[in-house]
């Protein structure tokens, strides 16, 4: 019966894993569309538009499933809510205004780079302490993104100052997802999370709307969203069937999906710095993983130690 135990529990984490990686690659799907559509010459505001009114679509229409009832759409920390999907809104917009002029590696690098000032901010605002190893790894993960924004390059752009406040606006929706895990359901995160993209972008987007002229624009248009929605119902779904600590290494294969992409989509091919960045970076944020497991461990070693 052990056995069988623990054969079902390897599964479910299996299972897990492969959620996570199917999460990202419908990530993958949103920043390539992103910017196909950009360099066909969408606006910004459009796409955007578009990625949170089909999230917004599939959302409610999962929540409306068993009922329209007002309290189903209702949270009693709708502030924080609200907040967390302006700070994702945010990030979507400077990610996909960045996309029109970075390549997919160095917008990936960068987005990777969320954990490090997750850590950085998590001893202010989630009451974490930070100890001498992860406050190294935030040091190197700084330094890695230099190498690959090369800031007194030639070649630099300032649309990558986009890309670092997406990070910045991500590892701030990811703070406030942790507060409100376990008190909101997941599924009002994600129905709110298409709202206040919707209502907030729809006056500008309609202001500088670009009709479709070919069938790939329009299709990229309408399943934008839906990337987005099931990239996050799977990740969701994934940490119910594994521990966090068995599932964040895989989410670097972002990285990787965005490289095929990039060279397959636009033949933008990431250079020896981009990738030098993205392995320095990647390396910090798992040592970020890394010590937080290990605090945890000790934390419920604690929890469970029997009063002397």
């Amino acid at each position: 019966m052990v056995g069988l135990a623990t054969k079902a529990n390897e599964d479910r984490v299996l299972l897990g894993i492969g959620m996570m990686l199917v999460a990202y690659f419908a990530f993958s799907g949103i920043d390539t569309s992103a910017k196909w559509l950009g360099l066909a010459g969408f606006p910004a505001l459009q796409i955007a538009f578009m990625r949170y009114l089909t999230h917004f679509v599939i959302s409610a229409g999962v929540i409306a499933k068993d009922g329209l009832e007002i309290d189903r759409f209702r949270s009693h920390r709708a502030g924080l809510v609200v907040l967390r999907g302006g700070f994702l809104m945010a990030s979507t917009i400077a990610n996909f205004i960045a996309l029109r002029y970075l390549p997919l590696t160095l917008t990936a690098t960068i987005m990777f780079s969320a954990p490090i000032f997750i850590c950085a901010l998590s001893w202010s605002m989630l009451g974490e302490r930070v100890g001498p190893w992860r406050w190294g790894a935030i040091l190197v993960g700084f330094f890695g993104i230099m190498i690959a924004i090369r800031p007194f390059d030639a070649d630099f752009h300032w649309a990558v100052f986009l890309s670092l406040f997406g990070a910045v606006c991500m590892a701030f929706y990811t703070i406030l997802t942790r507060k409100l895990a376990g008190s909101v359901h997941p599924e009002t995160m994600q129905f709110y999370s298409g709202l206040v993209g919707t209502l907030a972008i729809a006056p500008f987007a309609f202001v500088v709307w670009q009709m479709p002229e070919d069938w790939t624009s329009l299709t990229l248009l309408l399943i934008i969203g839906g990337f987005g929605w099931f990239g996050h119902e799977l990740l969701t779904r994934a940490h119910s069937y594994a521990d966090a600590s068995a599932l964040t290494p895989f989410s670097y294969v972002f990285i990787v999906y965005l490289t095929i992409s990039s060279i397959v989509f636009f033949d933008e091919w990431p250079d020896a710095w981009t990738m030098v960045g993205a392995v320095i970076v990647a390396g910090a944020g798992l040592v970020i993983w890394f010590r937080e497991q290990r605090q945890d461990r000790k934390r419920r070693a604690l929890l469970l130690r029997p009063p002397s």
